[in-house]
């Protein structure tokens, strides 16, 4: 197996590197209660599964 014949310094180590980063997740505001939400995806708020703007399903309360 091949070895590197000198060490590659930090500074050429981190230039390769400067493209590895992070993004964060594009957000979606709901329509009807204008809530953020990662699109093409379903999210709960107030007990009310939403998608697409409309009601899917509420949790039930156990008493």
């Amino acid at each position: 197996m091949a070895h590197p014949k000198r060490k590659i310094s930090k500074t050429r180590r981190d230039k390769r590197r400067t493209h590895y980063k992070l993004t964060a997740p594009g957000m979606a505001q709901c329509p009807t209660t204008g809530e953020f939400h990662l699109p093409h995806r379903a999210y709960w708020l107030d007990g009310k599964l939403y998608y697409k703007g409309q009601v899917i399903m509420e949790k039930e309360v156990l008493a």
